[in-house]
C-alpha cells in the first residue's frame, strides 16, 4: 500500500487513508510494497465528503497469492460481526503491468492531509473521553476540531463537517451548564444545517444534531422558543428516518418523544402533528405501528383533557383498540396498550358518564393487574389505576365494596412507593380521596382524619408548578369542609376556600378541572352559610354552581350534576335563582341526550339521573309557587318527555320552511333522517364499531345543529326547534282545554290550558305526593281484583278509590271548567298527567252519589269526552301530521299462539278479529293477519302500510328496559324499539287490545315510554291503550261498542275520522246499565 498520510481522490470523492477507495472504485496496488493485502472498513462521520479517515470497524488480511488464486472471478471477504451485522466486501483482482503514466492516470495529485490528521486525532481523543471520562481528552478533542475549523473557513467544501465535529464535541459534557456555551454550540449546528439543505446527503444528520442541541438548551432553561423550534425540526426529520435506517436505530424517536412530551399546553397541534407523521411512517404491518398508535392516542387524549373535544377522545380510543388488536395477549407490550386504552375510556366516562365505558375500564385494569403480579416493576401503577376506577364507580353507584377495595389497592400501592419515590404524592392523594368518599358514606372519623393527613403530605411533596397540584388542593379542601361541618372550626373552612381559590389561579380559564374548583368552592361557601347564615356566602355558592354548570369544556354529566345540586340548594334555602337552576338542568340534559347515538344509550343516559326524575314537576311547582303559571307550563313541557322530544325534532314537519327556503329545508330533512335512523338503532356489541357509530353520529349532529342555527337566522324562524313557549303550547288546546296535573313533593296542582287566554291554576290542597303514591298502589291491587270478580258483585274497593279521585282531584278541576271557562257539556278535554298521576285512571273519576231528586251525580265521562296526551307538544305534532290524508286501510293483527316464552294461548283472539272485520265500515279496505302470518316482520310491515290498526295479542311492559316492551308474535316479539325505528307518516289510528300498553317506565315516568306512546311517536294520531290487565269479556264488550260507535252514521262514501275515537270510546260507557266500575 502507499505511504501513510497520502490522500487520494477516488472516482467519487476525496478519501483519506494509506490508499482508500469508495465502493465501485478501482485501485492499483504494488505487490512489492507489502507481502499481503490489508483491507479496512471504516465508518464515515459524514455521508458526503469524508473529513478524516473515519472509524475503523473491520480489518482483514490475506496474502497476494490468495487474492490472485481467484483469477478473474469476483470473490467475497467477510468481516467479524459489528452490532449483530456481518459486513462483507466483494473484490475482483487482476494483474496490471506498470506503465509510465500509471500514477497520473489512476490517481489525482496528492493533497495536503493536515486537516485529515487533525480530524482523526480529534475523533480519537473524543473516543478516549467517552471511555475514560477524562476531561483533558475532551479538551484535546475540542482543540483539534477547532484547528480543523480554522483550516476550513467559510466557503471551504469541508466547512460544514468541521462545524459539526466541533459542535458535537462541545455538546458532550464540555459545555456542562454554561448557557452561553450551549448557545454557541447550537449556533454551530444551525450554521452547518444551513450549508446542508434538504437533499444534501448529510441534511438528516444536521437536523438531528440541531434538535439534540436545542433539547439540551431547553433542559437547562425551559424556554418555549427552544422546544417549539425543536418541534418544527422534528416534523422535517421524521420522514427522513424510516424504520431500518441508521438514524432510526440511534434513537431519533427518543429525541422526538422528548420534544413532544415537553411541548407546552398551547402546543398540542405541533405534538399531535408529529405523532401523526410518525404513524404515517408506520403503515399496517410495520413493527413499530402499535407504539406509534399508542403515542398518538396519548397525545390526543391529553388534548381532550385540556380542551374537551369528544372527537379527540373517540380517536384516542379507536387508536388504542387498534394497537391492542395488533398486539394480543402474550405480546410483550400488551399490558401497555391495555392500560392506555383504559385511561382513554376513563376520560370518556368522566366526560359522558356512560357506564359501559367505566365497566370496560375496570375489567381492563383487572386484566393488566393480573399481568403484573407481586414483584412486577409496574404493579404499583396497575394498583393505582384499578383503585381509581373502582373509586369512580363507588362514587357514582354508591357501592361500598368498591370503595373498600379501592382503599385496599391504594394502601398496597403506597407500600410500593416509599418515601422518596417520585410518584408517592399521587398515591397519597388517591388514597386520601378514597377515604374521604368512605367517610361520607360511613361517617367514620378515623377515615376523615387520615385523609387530611395524607392530603397534607401529598401537597408537601408536590412542587408548586406540578400540573396535578390543583387536584390535591381540592381534595384537601373537601376534607377540611367535612371537618368543618363536624367541628364548626372556622379555620377549616377558611383554609378550604383559600385552597380552592389557589387551584383556580393555577388553571387556565378553559381547563376542564376548573369545574371541580367551582364545585368544591361552592361546597365550602355553602358549608359556612349553613353554620353562620351569612347571605353573601349563599350568593357566592350559587355563583359557583352557575360557573360549574356552565363550564364549556367539562362533560355534560358533571355539569348536569352541578345544576342538580344548584336546584337542591336553591329550593332548600329559597334562593331567587331556583328557576334558573331548573332551566339550566333541563338545557344540559337535553344537550347530553343529543350526543347519544342510539335510543338505548339515550335512555341509559337519562336513567343515570333517575334520582332527579321529579325535577320537571318540581320545576312547575316552583313556578306556580312564584305565581308564574305560564312558565310552569313551559318548564313542565321542557323537562318531560325529553327523549321523545329529541326524536320528534328530527322528524319535524317542514311545510312552512319549505315554502321559505326549500334548499335549507331539504338539507335539514336529510340530516334529520340520518340522525333519526342512527338513533333508532340498538347499541352494537362490538365496542370498536359502537365507537365509530357514536363518532359519526356526533359529526352529523354538529352539521344538523349548524343547519338549525342557519334556520334561526331566517325571518320568522327564530324559535325553530327551541323549547316551545306558552303561546306555542297553547295550540294544543285548540279543540278543547288541556289539563296538566303536577305531582311534586312541594305541592300538587293542576293547570288548565284553555283555548285562549291565560292558564288557570287549580290548587289541590287535600292531595300530597304521598297520597298519590298510595292511591296508585291501591289501584294496582284493586283493578286486577275487580276484573276477577263476578259481574254482579259490587267493586267496593274500586268505588272508594274512584270517588277519592273525583273528590280530591277532578272535582276542583271540573268546577273551574264549568264556572270559569263555561265549558259546554260533552266538550273534549285532554288530560296530561305527570309522575304518580300517570298510573291513576283519572278519566274514570266518579262521585258514586245521588242527588236530592234521586238522580245520580254525573261522573267525569258524563260531563266531558276525555283523552290523554303524554305532552302538549305530542298533541300539537299529531295534529300537524293530520294535514295529509290518504285513503283509509285497516289491518287487524292477532296472535293467539305466541312463540315460546311470550305468553299463554289466547282463545278469544280469532273471534275478536272476526268481530272487528264485521264492524269495520265497508268503505275501508280491510286485511287480517293472524296465526303463522302474524310474525314480528309481518306485523311491522302491516303497521307501515295501513292507516288504521287493531292489535289483539299479549302486551308486556318491561319496567327494567322499557324499549323492550312488546307485543307477542308467532316467531319473536314486536318491541317498542322496533316500532320507534319505523316512521309511519300515513298512520292514523291504533287500538291496542293488549295488556299494559299505556304504562310508563318507573325509572323515567315522565318519559312516558310505553307501547301506546311509541305508536303515537311513529305517526299514529290517535291510540287507545290499557293501563292494566284486560279481562276477555270486558275487552270484547269495549271492542264491539267502540267500533259500532266509531263507524255508525257513516254515509256511503263518507270518510272515517280518527278524531272520533275519544267520543266512540266515551260512548262505550255512557249507556251501560251497570254503573259499577268494570
Amino acid at each position: 500500500m502507499s505511504n501513510p498520510g497520502d490522500c487520494w481522490k477516488s472516482a467519487t470523492r476525496s478519501l483519506s487513508s494509506e490508499k482508500s477507495v469508495a465502493w465501485g472504485d478501482t485501485v492499483t496496488l504494488s505487490s512489492h510494497a507489502s507481502p499481503a493485502l490489508s483491507v479496512e472498513i471504516r465508518a464515515s462521520y459524514e455521508v458526503d465528503r469524508m473529513l478524516g479517515s473515519g472509524e475503523v470497524i473491520g480489518i482483514i488480511q490475506m496474502s497476494w497469492d490468495e487474492v490472485l488464486d481467484h483469477g478473474d472471478e469476483a470473490f467475497e471477504l467477510s468481516f467479524p460481526p459489528i452490532h449483530g451485522i456481518c459486513p462483507s466486501l466483494t473484490l475482483k483482482a487482476a494483474i496490471v503491468h506498470p506503465c509510465d503514466d500509471q500514477d497520473g492516470g489512476l490517481f489525482d495529485s496528492i493533497i495536503n492531509c493536515e486537516i485529515a490528521r487533525d480530524t482523526d486525532a480529534g475523533h480519537a481523543r473524543f473516543a478516549e473521553y467517552w471511555t475514560s471520562k477524562t476531561v483533558s481528552h475532551l479538551n484535546d478533542a475540542v482543540q483539534h476540531f477547532q484547528s480543523v475549523l480554522d483550516q476550513c473557513p467559510v466557503g471551504h467544501p469541508d466547512h460544514a463537517s468541521a462545524l459539526t465535529n466541533l459542535a458535537y464535541a462541545r455538546l458532550g459534557d464540555y459545555i456542562q451548564n454554561h448557557l452561553e456555551d450551549i448557545d454557541t454550540t447550537t449556533s454551530l449546528f444551525r450554521e452547518a444545517l444551513a450549508l446542508r439543505p434538504q437533499g444534501h446527503p448529510d441534511h438528516t444528520f444536521s437536523l438531528c444534531n440541531l434538535i439534540r442541541a436545542l433539547i439540551w438548551r431547553y433542559s437547562k432553561e425551559p424556554t418555549a422558543v427552544y422546544i417549539h423550534e425543536s418541534a418544527q425540526l422534528c416534523c422535517k426529520l421524521l420522514p427522513l428516518c424510516p424504520e431500518g435506517t441508521y438514524f432510526c436505530s440511534i434513537g431519533v424517536d427518543g429525541a422526538v418523544d422528548y420534544v413532544i412530551n415537553d411541548l407546552p399546553i398551547d402546543a398540542f397541534e405541533e405534538g399531535i402533528h408529529l405523532r401523526r407523521v410518525m404513524l404515517e411512517l408506520c403503515p399496517l404491518g410495520h413493527q413499530r405501528r402499535p407504539m406509534a398508535l399508542t403515542r398518538l392516542a396519548q397525545a390526543v387524549r391529553v388534548r381532550f383533557q385540556q380542551c374537551g373535544s369528544m372527537d379527540d377522545i373517540d380517536e384516542s380510543i379507536r387508536l388504542g383498540r387498534e394497537a391492542i388488536s395488533l398486539c394480543p395477549e402474550g405480546h410483550s407490550d400488551h399490558n401497555v396498550y391495555l392500560n392506555n386504552l383504559a385511561c382513554s375510556l376513563q376520560s370518556r366516562f368522566d366526560h359522558q358518564g356512560q357506564y359501559r365505558d367505566l365497566n370496560e375500564v375496570i375489567s381492563t385494569h383487572e386484566e393488566v393487574l393480573r399481568l403484573h403480579p407481586v414483584g412486577h416493576k409496574s404493579r404499583d401503577i396497575s394498583l393505582g389505576h384499578l383503585g381509581r376506577a373502582l373509586f369512580t364507580r363507588s362514587h357514582h353507584r354508591d357501592v361500598i365494596d368498591d370503595i373498600n377495595r379501592a382503599i385496599s389497592l391504594h394502601r398496597e400501592e403506597l407500600t410500593l412507593r416509599p418515601s422518596g419515590h417520585p410518584r408517592r404524592d399521587t398515591t397519597l392523594n388517591n388514597l386520601a380521596l378514597a377515604l374521604i368518599n368512605r367517610y361520607k358514606k360511613l361517617h367514620v372519623n378515623e377515615d376523615l382524619n387520615e385523609a387530611i393527613d395524607l392530603s397534607r403530605e401529598s401537597l408537601r411533596l408536590k412542587r408548586h408548578n406540578h400540573p396535578e397540584r390543583h387536584v390535591t388542593l381540592l381534595n384537601l379542601s373537601l376534607a377540611l369542609c367535612s371537618h368543618f361541618t363536624q367541628t364548626r372550626e372556622n379555620e377549616d373552612v377558611e383554609e378550604a376556600i383559600q385552597l380552592c381559590q389557589e387551584s383556580l389561579a393555577a388553571l387556565p380559564l378553559l381547563h376542564p378541572d376548573r369545574h371541580s374548583s367551582y364545585i368544591w368552592l361552592q361546597v365550602a361557601y355553602l358549608s359556612r352559610y349553613r353554620v353562620q347564615l351569612n347571605p353573601s356566602d349563599l350568593l357566592l355558592a350559587v355563583e359557583n354552581f352557575r360557573l360549574a354548570s356552565r363550564h364549556p369544556t367539562r362533560g355534560f354529566p358533571d355539569r348536569i350534576r352541578a345544576a342538580w345540586g344548584w336546584v337542591i340548594a336553591a329550593e332548600k334555602h329559597s334562593h331567587a335563582s331556583v328557576l334558573e337552576a331548573y332551566s339550566t338542568f333541563f338545557d344540559l340534559l337535553d344537550g347530553h341526550l343529543v350526543t347519544q347515538s342510539s335510543t338505548i344509550s339515550r335512555r341509559e343516559a337519562a336513567a343515570t339521573f333517575s334520582g332527579a326524575r321529579s325535577l320537571p314537576v318540581d320545576a312547575a311547582s316552583c313556578a306556580i309557587r312564584r305565581d308564574n303559571i305560564q312558565y310552569a307550563v313551559e318548564l313542565a313541557e321542557q323537562g318531560r318527555g325529553q327523549q321523545w322530544s329529541l326524536a320528534s325534532r328530527l322528524r319535524t314537519p317542514l311545510e312552512v320552511l319549505e315554502s321559505s327556503n326549500p334548499k335549507l329545508a331539504q338539507t335539514f330533512s336529510e340530516l334529520g333522517k340520518h340522525l333519526s335512523d342512527a338513533q333508532g338503532s340498538t347499541a352494537s356489541t362490538d365496542r370498536a364499531a359502537a365507537d365509530r357509530e357514536a363518532t359519526d353520529y356526533r359529526r352529523r349532529t354538529r352539521q344538523w345543529e349548524a343547519v338549525v342555527a342557519e334556520i334561526h337566522n331566517l325571518q320568522g324562524f327564530s324559535r325553530f326547534l327551541l323549547p316551545p313557549s306558552y303561546a306555542d303550547l297553547q295550540t294544543a288546546a285548540r279543540h278543547g282545554p288541556v289539563i296538566i296535573l303536577i305531582a311534586s313533593e312541594y305541592s300538587c296542582n293542576a293547570i288548565i290550558v284553555p283555548t285562549s287566554g291565560e292558564p288557570h291554576h287549580v290548587p289541590l290542597p287535600s292531595v300530597a305526593l304521598a297520597d298519590l303514591n298510595n292511591l296508585k298502589d291501591r289501584f294496582a291491587k284493586a283493578i286486577p281484583q275487580a276484573s276477577r270478580m263476578n259481574p254482579k258483585e259490587p267493586r267496593n274497593d274500586l268505588i272508594v278509590l274512584l270517588r277519592a279521585v273525583w273528590d280530591e282531584i277532578m272535582l276542583p278541576i271540573v268546577n273551574v271548567l264549568q264556572h270559569d271557562l263555561k265549558l259546554k257539556h260533552q266538550s273534549r278535554i285532554w288530560l296530561c298527567p305527570t309522575a304518580a298521576f300517570t298510573s291513576i285512571p283519572l278519566h274514570a273519576a266518579h262521585p258514586f252519589r245521588t242527588k236530592a231528586d234521586r238522580s245520580r251525580e254525573p261522573c267525569l265521562e258524563d260531563l266531558y269526552i276525555c283523552s290523554y296526551t303524554p305532552t302538549l307538544s305530542a298533541l300539537v305534532r299529531s295534529r300537524q301530521m293530520m294535514k295529509k290524508r290518504v285513503p283509509p286501510s285497516f289491518v287487524a293483527v292477532g296472535q293467539n299462539q305466541p312463540g315460546a316464552g311470550q305468553g299463554t294461548v289466547l282463545a278469544t283472539v280469532d273471534s275478536e278479529l272476526e268481530l272487528v272485520e264485521k264492524l269495520v265500515s265497508p268503505n275501508v279496505k280491510f286485511k287480517s293477519l293472524s296465526g303463522n302470518e302474524a310474525t314480528q316482520a309481518g306485523a311491522l310491515n302491516a303497521l307501515r302500510h295501513n292507516t288504521w290498526a287493531h292489535l289483539a295479542c299479549h302486551g308486556t311492559q318491561d319496567r327494567e328496559q322499557p324499549y323492550n316492551s312488546r307485543f307477542a308474535m308467532r316467531d319473536k316479539p314486536l318491541t317498542l324499539l322496533d316500532i320507534m325505528e319505523n316512521d309511519i307518516p300515513n298512520a292514523e289510528f291504533a287500538f291496542l287490545s293488549a295488556c299494559h300498553t299505556a304504562v310508563g317506565d318507573e325509572e323515567t315516568p315522565d318519559e312516558v315510554i310505553h307501547l301506546a306512546a311509541g305508536l303515537q311517536f311513529s305517526g299514529f294520531k290517535s291510540v287507545i291503550g290499557t293501563l292494566w290487565e284486560v279481562d276477555d269479556a270486558v275487552a270484547k264488550h269495549v271492542v264491539e261498542a267502540f267500533y259500532q260507535n266509531m263507524f255508525k252514521d257513516l254515509e256511503d262514501g263518507g270518510a272515517v275520522d280518527c278524531t272520533r275515537a275519544a267520543w266512540a270510546l266515551n260512548q262505550c260507557y255512557a249507556h251501560r246499565e251497570d254503573e259499577s266500575p268494570a
